[in-house]
């Protein structure tokens, strides 16, 4: 009898695994990313300190700054870290609560996968844990306004928490006094507001500018350095005269030509400025490059004038001086200007800056941080996109529940209610859902150095007992009420968190195939991961 020849469906050096081997490869990667960020819940979390090929340094306990930064590349682990990037975009903050408690339900998944219950059962009840679990979240939360300020501000210092040391309170009242100049209509347009960072002072000298701090000087030293009752033209275009696009060639017979020549150049040019003055303009803000001769006719017509300004700067300068942008100079008039108080230089930490401050009613406004170091105030930044971003979902979705833990203990009591309405194996999955949850606390209570397990127990009696937002005070290590204490987050970040997390795991469990095709890495694959790439996290 002939022997049977093997068959190969797929190309050499390609990596197959399977079944039990594949799920339980994806999950531990999944955990892995977890486990990283893990550590930086809380305000007791730690920071970590990310080195890239470079030699840049990165410190920060932002969940998704560390994930970005990590450079991972297992698939299983980027689609933990794609769940990041998703909350980031839609909230701003809880990356790192979304990402642990993606790892969480895995590892209880796990737990149900090794009772043999097969990955469509858990995927369903997961399903039906996270829709039951957004309508616990909706009917728990408490309504707020964006008149509601001590609220507001509570939110911000609850984001901040952790982050920014001991300069919260400041920064969060500065976030507030920002928010209530730009908002219109109770929306609030987050790009409205511009965070300029300079190193040097600390913390306590940042500050609130109602209007726009540019990194940029005055063009020419003898314009005038300050001026007040500023008319602003903001033009997209260049003062200069413009070269040909194509090889033009200018024959001069004679010397009395090239002079004639340069003196229409410099007539155009006084044309523009005369334009300028004309309109009645004092400060002149130009997207593109002016020429030298423009410089010292605008210097001449006492015009402070600046050069190559961002195109989002113009758009903030816009909004903040009421100045319309244009792009033909012979187009400007009276009623293009804009207006602000003060327009001046200023030399901060050895650079100049130009504020464009005291505008009468701005739609744009800045607030410049300051700190000792570089990686101080880059961490900062981050805590205050965070805390506006915080602040902007609060405000749009009009709902907020307390932090500190309390949020998910009161959930889990209510999806494990919820599980007793279910027969079939669906229960079991919920409740792995429910325990999953509870993550969070046990995280914040690691992370403070106390007994997880003494911590939970005496939050589950309070919640038994009625106390809604009884959370944990990671400070003395006892529990409080969450309201009371100021510790308060928006819905949506857990309603984003527990939506991400459960559709990345659902996704995860259905994996039971992984075809890895060949690469010029193979040679380093780590042993017994089944030919992934990239798992010695």
């Amino acid at each position: 009898m002939s022997q049977q020849q093997p068959i190969y469906i797929l190309p050499e050096n390609t990596q197959r695994s399977f079944g039990k081997d594949a799920q339980r490869n994806n999950i531990m990667a999944a955990r892995l990313v977890a486990e990283t960020v893990r550590t930086t819940l809380g305000p007791k979390g730690m920071d970590k300190m990310i080195v890239d090929s470079i030699g840049d340094i990165t410190i920060t306990n932002d969940g998704v700054t560390i994930l970005k930064e990590m450079q991972i590349e297992h698939p299983a682990a980027k689609m933990i870290v794609e769940v990041a990037k998703t909350q980031d975009e839609q909230v701003g903050d809880g990356t790192t609560t979304a990402v642990i408690l993606a790892g969480e339900l895995l590892k209880n998944a796990e737990r149900l996968l090794d009772q043999n219950i097969h990955p469509t059962v858990i995927t369903k009840g997961y399903n039906m844990a996270s829709e039951k679990a957004l309508l616990l979240l909706k009917a728990m939360a408490e309504q707020v306004s964006i008149q509601d300020k001590e609220t507001l501000r509570k939110i911000a210092v609850t984001s901040m928490i952790g982050k920014s040391g001991a300069g919260k309170e400041k920064l969060a009242t500065l976030l507030l006094e920002a928010i209530q100049e730009v908002a219109e209509n109770n929306q609030i347009d987050m790009d409205a507001i511009k965070l300029e960072k300079k190193v040097g002072g600390g913390i306590e000298d940042s500050e609130l500018i109602k209007g726009i701090v540019l990194d940029k000087e005055r063009v020419n030293s003898s314009m005038p350095s300050k001026i007040s009752n500023a008319r602003v033209a903001l033009i997209d275009g260049a003062l200069e005269i413009k070269s040909p696009e194509t090889d033009t060639k200018i024959q001069i017979s004679d010397p009395s030509q090239l002079q004639g020549f340069l003196d229409q150049e410099e007539s155009i040019l006084k044309g523009m400025v005369e334009k300028i003055k004309a309109s009645g303009a004092n400060v002149v803000f130009c997207q593109k490059g002016i020429d030298d001769i423009a410089q010292y006719f605008l210097a001449k017509s006492g015009i402070y004038a600046a050069r190559r300004v961002k195109k989002s700067d113009m758009e903030k300068l816009a909004k903040a001086t009421g100045a319309k942008i244009v792009t033909k100079v012979s187009e400007l008039s009276f009623v293009e200007l804009g207006e602000a108080g003060e327009v001046e230089e200023l030399k901060v930490n050895n650079e100049q800056l130009t504020y464009v401050k005291n505008c009468k009613n701005p739609r744009a406004v800045t607030i410049l941080i300051r700190g000792g170091t570089e990686h101080v105030v880059a961490e900062i930044e981050r805590a205050m996109i965070d805390a506006l971003s915080c602040l902007v979902a609060a405000i749009q979705v009009g709902k907020v529940v307390g932090g500190a833990g309390a949020t998910e203990i009161e959930l889990a009591k209510g999806l494990r209610q919820f599980a007793t309405s279910l027969s079939g194996r669906e229960q079991l999955a919920v409740l792995a859902f429910a325990d999953a949850v509870e993550v969070v606390p046990r995280t914040l209570a690691e992370n403070a150095g106390l007994d997880p397990i003494d911590i939970l127990t005496e939050l589950k009696a309070k919640h038994d007992a009625g106390m809604k937002w009884a959370g944990i005070d990671v400070m003395t290590g006892k529990v409080m009420d969450a309201w009371t204490a100021g510790v308060i987050e928006p819905l949506k970040i857990k309603t984003q968190a527990v939506k991400s997390a459960s559709e990345v795991a659902e996704l995860i469990l259905r994996i039971d195939d992984v075809i890895a095709g060949s690469s010029n890495r193979q040679a380093q694959m780590p042993h017994g991961m089944g030919g992934m790439p990239g798992m010695d996290m």
